[in-house]
């Protein structure tokens, strides 16, 4: 064994996390990818898995920037383009591209996730593969654009629609519009068929009300699949006068209602026969699903709501992709370019997830537990030395081209990260929110800390006038 080998062989998060992206990343499978969906895009310099392999060393390794990468790529002779060259082609990726590089590299990795991590969901659903799905907007972008300098608020970047797997928590879906004032039905047939290609039916889709009109719930109940979706008002439900309702309580100890009806009117050729689920809420708005899951015996309504619940775990899902794998600070302000970038941190997100699902398994405890942004920066600290110590090119000779199988590689893992338990990963424990604490008004505007522990300060309920009017600003 080299030198080099060695030496990542020794810092197992890293190196288990670099033969992950040689997996998912495998320049044939990306260049054959780039072929079916680039449309009227080409590659000219700048090759498209050199372009991935590039954004995603600049989205992990600690304190790079995507223009210290692509700057040192150029010079170094590893991008045959200058800098600007790859911001360019990161700015005109078709969001098909990006689309199918989220989906079809998360089909890659999905079969490396332990099957021991996998979320404990209602039995009686164990025949669907339970997807949440819901809609994100790319925010934050810099007005570097001409025709952005010339307005001011915020910018937004492009549209995503996304589809989790509630048991493994990886994004396994992703449709993509460059214009993130765009509705999320216009995304829905290509997330379906995007999705369908890639998980195994059947599928029950769990989504939010916008997506509960007669004409997308046929949609969503194509191909064997069943959905579970809130209950939209503008939709009209006329209750079945043969099947009487039924009441219940749920595990929050709420009451619920399950009627059996049509939505839509007598007319309307799409109309469907649907259950519906109202949970009263006292003191609060009623919160209602339907769902064509029609038997109440083999489906109960109790377990319905519970995973109707779990469809926020996306929410989730998006805030740790923004704020862990940098989709806050982006790399281009052009739409195409946000989208690229967007799908990119998801698959590094799913990367994450299969990475912490290996350590979880080995130490024996449940995925949810383990904390994904401390296992993340402990895998980019040893990744970062890596690169800084033996250089891009002796990194990439040690995983380019190893040829993993997934059986391979996920016994590979299981080994690798299989007793590298840390403590520290553990998962910080929800916090109560507090009550707000009552405050008053320092008498004078200003006191020192000293003073105010020590409770020798000074309140007022409320300024007096004289100290609410601002000071004149100095001419």
């Amino acid at each position: 064994m080299s030198f080099d080998a060695d030496v990542c062989r020794r810092l197992p998060l890293a190196d288990a996390t670099l033969h992950l992206l040689d997996f998912v990343a495998d320049d044939a499978f990306l260049a054959g990818l780039f072929d079916r969906h680039r449309g009227r895009c080409f590659e000219r310099r700048i090759r498209f898995p050199d372009l991935v392999h590039l954004l995603a060393e600049a989205l992990t390794v600690h304190g790079q920037s995507a223009n210290r990468t692509f700057t040192r790529a150029a010079d170094a002779g590893d991008l045959n383009a200058t800098a600007r060259a790859a911001y360019d082609k990161v700015a005109r990726m078709p969001p098909a591209v990006s689309a199918a590089l989220r989906t079809d590299g998360t089909a890659r990795l999905r079969p490396v996730l332990p099957a021991a991590t996998a979320e404990a969901l209602p039995a009686c659903l164990a025949a669907f593969a339970v997807l949440a799905f819901d809609g994100k907007k790319i925010k934050k972008v810099a007005h570097r654009l001409t025709a952005a300098r010339a307005v001011r608020g915020q910018v937004l970047g492009g549209k995503l629609l996304v589809a989790e797997d509630l048991r493994t928590g990886l994004a396994v879906g992703l449709a993509a519009d460059p214009d993130g004032e765009a509705s999320d039905l216009g995304l829905v047939p290509d997330l379906l068929a995007r999705t369908r290609a890639v998980v195994p039916g059947p599928r029950l889709w769990v989504g939010d009300a916008l997506f509960a009109d007669l004409t997308h719930l046929a949609l969503l109940a194509a191909d064997g699949d069943r959905f579970l979706v809130r209950y939209n008002a503008k939709v009209g439900f006329h209750p079945d006068p043969e099947r009487p309702a039924v009441t219940g309580v749920n595990e929050r100890g709420q009451e619920y209602t399950e009627e059996w009806g049509r939505l839509g009117g007598p007319t309307d050729e799409r109309r469907r026969y649907v259950r519906r689920v109202t949970v009263r809420r006292p003191g609060q708005d009623d919160v209602a699903v339907v769902t064509d899951l029609l038997d109440g015996d083999t489906y109960p309504a109790a377990d319905l709501l519970a995973v109707s619940l779990r469809r926020w775990g996306i929410e989730r899902l998006f805030q740790q992709a923004t704020e862990v794998f940098h989709l806050a600070a982006l790399v281009s302000a052009g739409a195409n370019g946000t989208v690229f970038q967007a799908a990119l941190c998801l698959l590094l997100y799913n990367r994450t997830v299969v990475v912490r699902g290996s350590v979880a398994a080995g130490a024996g405890r449940e995925a949810e537990a383990v904390s994904l942004e401390k296992v993340f920066v402990d895998m980019c600290r040893p990744m970062t030395g890596l690169i800084e110590v033996l250089g891009v090119p002796a990194v990439l000779a040690c995983y380019g081209g190893a040829g993993w199988t997934t059986d391979r590689l996920a016994v590979y893992l299981a080994e690798v990260l299989g007793g590298v338990w840390r403590d520290g990963w553990v998962k910080s424990p929800a916090k109560k929110p507090r009550p707000p604490t009552p405050t008053e008004y320092l008498k004078g505007g200003h006191s020192s800390i000293y003073r105010i522990v020590r409770g020798l300060h000074e309140t007022v309920p409320e300024p007096s006038p004289k100290e609410a009017q601002p000071r004149p600003s100095k001419q």
